[in-house]
């Protein structure tokens, strides 16, 4: 980390004037002045290389110069594993104050800080503690407290600053941070204003490259102004890597260093500095604290050496506090690029020698040192995993104790270090309600191979369900305890089994093939043969569009026998089983049993789980209003109890609906928590469930280039993409986008793809699907007979929303053709069905090809039994019969409030207003089916 305490001399900020920055400063100013009195935070967000940094130097002057004290951290990569690093950085200036907080808080802190030993604290008393020192300290003056990069941050500190920040009102302690966008972090964001720091418009370009280089010849100037796009270090860095005849116009080089290409930009500037400036920019971005003193230490350099580097405007060099920090990130990635790998470990055992009184640096340190398997170093790591889980954090204690059980011989200590890690991340951090009981029995195991693999299945579950980790944590973790068993494995070992299918679920979140890999590496070793189950489980959750078709009979009759099942679990395995092949509606039933049974949470997972397959199928059925209620409710539960990954799947939903709606406000609200909670932590499904709902909003709005973007986002055009299950309900969405933007190869391709996979034969949705895909991408003379073939489909009346979709675009091409009584029909179908479930841009959508016919619409739309949807009409038909809407809902397997809503809707079509009148009015008005309004 580097800091700043306010006593020392204001930092080297620009002056008042930046230039396109008048808005930006007159928001930070803001804040600062308010902060002064009132307290509070506030978030920077922007690109790389967008001038963040610059403004928190403003702010900090403008802080200063009133008279508040400032404090000031970045988060450092190094040091993201050094849990409470951060924290302790931030808090140094400050722990003259710790003396005069009550016990509790002054223990929590002392100890998850390392300055004292002590039982560890739960995360809300530490939390507690560093905002009443922050708060004593702005007694006397006002405090501001100013954190760069803050997705580097050591996930502990980034959880007990989040806390804070949102807790500042009138306190007049300031919090200012700064993030890149688009990048997640375990900074949690909710309830803290943010400002987003965007490029330079032309304009202020202009004069900033006018002003830092008037010597470029105007053409090079305009090349630079288009490439840089506003991005203030690009206008800055860019004209330093031209040459002399390149800044004269002679010769322009063909393409200029932009996004990842800046990194060269940076690269070639710290290539050109001498090797002892390079040795000691490695020191530095490898040690992480900017200590002026660690540089001293280095062999073969002297700190003097530091002066090329400066001159070059790469670093900046504090005397007063004698720490360096760097001008920019991608300059500390530069230096470790241009670095080798044995240069990195020797410097890395330097640094070990150089903290050997800290044995957690010095630990890590000889981790990074080490290539092959060293019991010393391991038996190093392990003790720093003691401490820190002793210092309350058991995230950092778990990173310790896996790259202390990959630096052990394999065998006995190998094996007890990675159940060791399994075990702190579940009993310690975890919430899962059955891990305490099973890692009992992996330690009361006698000497058995299967204790390791138990701890390791519940560690696993703890970091996909909390979304404490990343899932190649809970990969390399699973996989390592799942490679230790004795071969071949045991098929009858319930242990191996569970193993595997958590390995399968963590695979699917990830929606990366090499995952899959060691899965399916494990199911050849495991005999007498792989249990059906989990075989039909792999083959329509890993790449359905090649591997479900020959498992569907098969999951046909265990969905069948579900009737008879108990075992939640089970139950909840083959709903996952049946998620991506559209069995869902099946396991209603069983999913609502397992609801039911699970209310007083004896088995939370199993009943949020619950939730996510009912939601999903409700979403398919169009009952979006069921859908909402139970999203809320499952979200409220996972975040009680702190499950991210399934929290997550409810705000898919509510895009989903909010999408199909037109709510375009929520929609971008939703996915970009999806987007900001799953980058970090590499679950790749949400990123596709993101760009599934954004696909669908921009297509209801008739944005089709953005839909075509997100739509590809998932699979790219011409093909099914593999292992992305998500990639086979997004078919429509990309062909229509394509026809649509002019890209009709590309929609013919797709359609083609979709065809030539056979994905129609998987349920009568991807059927429906891949027919009208077809059918859109066709010329006029086959669209028609396709869109016929579509809409003839048995059993597509289960998807309502998908069907109307489908019929809107058939009653689009009808138009077209001037097939006008055809399309007026197909047009109101669709109508019918849009108005029902709410999906307002839909509507209007087809509304308007109705009105293209010349046919007048009005806000009742059309009227008469020929209005009602098949859904409807066997529901009237019903209710004339006498059938309550209990009796209703469970012979369609409906919910009774469903039925209520698909009556409330019918009854003014029919122009009645009881279940009395139904029989008389389907009667009365049987021949009117093609009434129009």
């Amino acid at each position: 980390m580097r800091y700043l305490d306010g006593d020392g001399p204001a930092p080297s900020a620009p002056a008042d004037r930046l230039i396109g920055r008048d808005h930006d400063l007159g928001v930070i100013r803001g804040f600062v002045d308010e902060a002064m009195v009132s307290g509070g935070a506030l978030l920077l967000s922007g690109d790389a290389g967008v001038g963040k940094t610059v403004l928190l130097d403003s702010a900090a002057g403008r802080a200063q110069g009133a008279g508040t004290r400032v404090v000031r951290a970045g988060g450092v990569e190094f040091e993201s594993t050094i849990s409470f690093a951060g924290l302790h950085q931030v808090l140094q200036p400050l722990l003259a104050d710790l003396d005069r907080l009550a016990d509790p808080y002054r223990t929590a802190l002392s100890v998850a800080l390392g300055l004292d030993r002590g039982a560890p604290s739960d995360q809300l008393l530490v939390s507690n503690a560093v905002l009443t020192l922050l708060v004593r300290a702005a007694v006397e003056r006002p405090l501001l407290v100013i954190v760069d990069d803050l997705p580097w941050l050591d996930r502990a500190s980034a959880v007990v600053l989040g806390f804070v920040a949102r807790r500042l009102g009138g306190s007049r302690v300031g919090f200012l941070g700064a993030y890149r966008s688009g990048e997640g972090s375990f900074f949690e964001r909710g309830g803290v204003p943010r400002h987003h720091v965007p490029p330079l418009d032309t304009t202020a370009a202009a004069a900033l490259i006018q002003e830092r280089s008037p010597s470029l010849a105007p053409r090079v100037r305009e090349r630079l102004l288009t490439e840089a796009q506003g991005n203030p270090l690009a206008l800055l860095e860019l004209p330093v890597a031209l040459n002399g005849p390149q800044r004269s116009g002679a010769s322009v080089p063909e393409l200029l260093p932009l996004g990842r290409r800046l990194q060269t930009v940076f690269a070639s500037r710290v290539e050109t500095l001498p090797a002892p400036t390079q040795l000691l920019l490695l020191y530095a971005v490898l040690d992480g604290t900017g200590d002026l003193h660690i540089l001293a230490s280095a062999e073969h350099a002297d700190v003097e050496d530091l002066a090329p580097a400066e001159r070059a405007g790469l670093v900046q060099v504090d005397a007063a506090t004698g720490r360096l920090t760097f001008r920019h990130p991608l300059t500390r990635s530069a230096v470790v690029e241009l670095s080798t790998s044995g240069q990195r470990r020797e410097v890395h055992r330097a640094l070990a020698e150089y903290w050997a009184d800290l044995p957690e640096r010095r630990a890590w340190h000889l981790a990074r040192a080490t290539v092959e398997p060293t019991e010393d170093v391991a038996s190093l790591l392990e003790e720093v995993a003691r401490d820190t889980v002793r210092r309350g954090d058991a995230g950092g204690a778990i990173a310790a104790l896996l790259r202390a059980a990959e630096l052990s011989p394999r065998g006995y200590e190998r094996s007890r270090r990675i159940a060791e890690a399994a075990y702190l991340g579940a009993d310690l951090t975890g919430d899962l309600r059955d891990v305490p009981r099973l890692l009992e029995e992996a330690r009361l195991a006698d000497g058995g191979r299967a204790g390791p693999l138990v701890a390791a299945v519940a560690a696993a579950h703890h970091i996909l369900l909390s979304g404490e980790g990343d899932l190649d944590t809970a990969h390399r973790l699973l996989v390592g305890a799942i490679e230790m068993q004795h071969q071949p494995y045991d098929a009858t070992d319930a242990t191996m089994i569970d193993a595997l299918y958590t390995l399968a679920w963590l695979c699917q979140s990830s929606q990366r093939a090499e995952l899959w890999k060691p899965l399916h590496r494990a199911l050849d070793l495991l005999k007498p043969e792989v249990p059906d189950q989990l075989a039909l489980t792999v083959g329509t959750m890993a790449d359905p569009a090649r591997t479900a078709a020959p498992a569907l009979g098969r999951l046909d009759a265990l969905i069948a026998s579900l009737d008879q099942e108990a075992d939640p679990v089970r139950i909840i395995r083959i709903a996952m089983t049946s998620l991506y092949v559209d069995r869902l509606p099946a396991c209603r039933t069983a999913l609502r049993r397992v609801l039911r049974d699970g209310r007083d949470h004896s088995s939370l997972t199993v009943e949020i789980q619950g939730l996510v397959y009912l939601g999903r199928d409700h979403f398919a059925a169009g009952e979006w209003d069921e859908l909402e209620a139970q999203a809320a409710r499952g979200r409220d539960l996972g975040e009680a109890h702190d499950y991210q990954l399934l929290s997550t799947e409810f705000l898919y939903q509510r895009a989903l609906v909010a999408a199909a709606r037109g709510d375009e406000a929520a929609t971008r609200a939703l996915t970009d928590e999806m987007i900001l909670w799953a980058t970090p932590r590499g679950v790749g499904s949400y990123l596709s469930c993101a760009a599934h709902a954004r696909a669908l909003a921009a297509l209801g709005r008739g944005r089709f280039e953005d839909a075509y973007r997100h739509a590809c986002a998932i699979s790219r055009a011409g093909e099914l993409a593999s292992h992305v299950p998500p990639a086979l309900f997004v078919v429509m969405d990309l062909v229509e986008a394509a026809v649509r933007t002019g890209r009709a190869a590309e929609a013919s391709a797709h359609a083609t793809a979709a065809r030539e996979a056979g994905i129609a034969a998987i349920s009568p949705r991807l059927a429906l699907l891949v027919t009208a895909s077809a059918a859109i991408a066709a010329d006029d003379d086959e669209a028609i007979g396709l869109f016929e073939e579509a809409l003839a489909l048995p059993g597509t009346d289960r998807w309502p929303f998908e069907l109307a979709r489908v019929s809107l675009a058939y009653g689009e091409r009808l138009r077209r053709v001037k097939s006008t009584t055809q399309a007026r029909t197909r047009l109101a179908d669709a109508i019918d069905t849009f108005e029902r479930l709410g999906a307002h841009p839909w509507t209007a959508r087809a509304r308007n090809e109705l009105r293209a016919t010349g046919l007048s619409v009005t806000a009742t739309g059309v009227t008469g039994p020929a209005s009602l949807t098949p859904q409807q009409r066997e529901i009237a038909l019903l209710a004339a019969a006498g059938l309550t809407n209990k009796q209703i809902a469970e012979r369609l397997f409906l919910s009774p409030r469903t039925v209520a809503a698909h009556l409330r809707q019918l009854f003014p079509k029919l122009g009645v207003a009881s279940r009395a009148a139904l029989r008389d009015a389907l009667a009365d008005q049987s021949g009117d089916d093609q009434k129009m309004p």
